[in-house]
């Protein structure tokens, strides 16, 4: 594995030992909705990945198997999102989290985050070669079902929920109305679905920056005062983790442009 990107902020606020884990650990998953894990060494890897040791973590997760690729997965996915500098890069690490999730789905047919980890993965890869490209290859179908699954699985999963919002925003917001229904996008519940997020996991700062996203993309300019607010909101979020400092560092350069 060629040498990640390491984190840019000062991690040491992050760093848990696995009783201070546990103890921080419902607040630290309220996105994400994944359980504590039962064995040491996929607490450890979350340890890593909590304090931005994003490689660490991904490696440690991979080793552990069994709940650890849950751990690398999330490292990989957020990695590639927040600080891999080349695009081929990132698209090859995105496609690799998507093929070990769905594999991981076999194995775990009921683990909500393996369908939210290949979703999330493919989202991404989708925004990186273009939407219109991605739903034209039958991704959006595929993203769709594996978030809709994977809420199915967890209700209380906040971070599917804002993915699933962001699906029927970016596929209205490229296609248009009419074709995006054919996608199965649909802006009310797409608006609804980032609503339901903030309500499961009201200290996210990420729910906000995407609900701004989508409601621009969905009704314009008329909606960026209120974009603009719930920027200014994720900005002033207090992050829990590294990957809470990158979502809160980014809320604040959007504010900046």
């Amino acid at each position: 594995m060629a040498k990640w990107t390491a984190f840019p902020y000062d991690s040491d606020v992050y760093r848990h030992d696995a009783a201070a884990l546990k103890k921080h650990w419902a607040r630290l998953h309220a996105g994400d909705a994944e359980p504590f894990p039962k064995d040491a060494a996929v607490i450890e890897a979350w340890a890593l990945f909590h304090a931005g040791d994003f490689q660490k973590a991904a490696e440690a997760g991979l080793k552990a198997g069994g709940a650890g690729l849950t751990v690398a997965n999330k490292a990989q996915a957020i990695y590639a999102n927040y600080l891999e500098k080349s695009e081929k890069k990132k698209l090859e690490l995105f496609m690799e989290v998507a093929e070990r999730a769905e594999a991981q789905q076999a194995e775990e047919p009921k683990n909500a985050n393996a369908y939210y980890w290949q979703a999330y993965a493919l989202g991404r890869y989708s925004q990186g070669i273009s939407v219109a490209k991605a739903l034209a290859q039958g991704l959006g179908g595929k993203v769709k079902a594996a978030l809709e699954t994977a809420i199915k699985l967890a209700p209380k999963h906040a971070d599917a929920h804002i993915a699933l919002g962001t699906f029927h925003a970016e596929v209205i917001d490229k296609v248009g109305k009419l074709l995006g229904k054919t996608q199965g996008a649909d802006a009310a519940t797409g608006l609804k679905m980032f609503q339901q997020a903030l309500k499961l996991n009201p200290s996210s700062a990420i729910a906000r920056v995407e609900y701004a996203n989508g409601l621009v993309m969905l009704e314009g300019d008329k909606k960026m005062k209120e974009a603009e607010k719930l920027y200014a909101e994720a900005a002033a979020c207090e992050p829990a983790d590294a990957m809470e400092r990158l979502d809160v560092e980014m809320a604040k350069a959007e504010l900046e442009d």
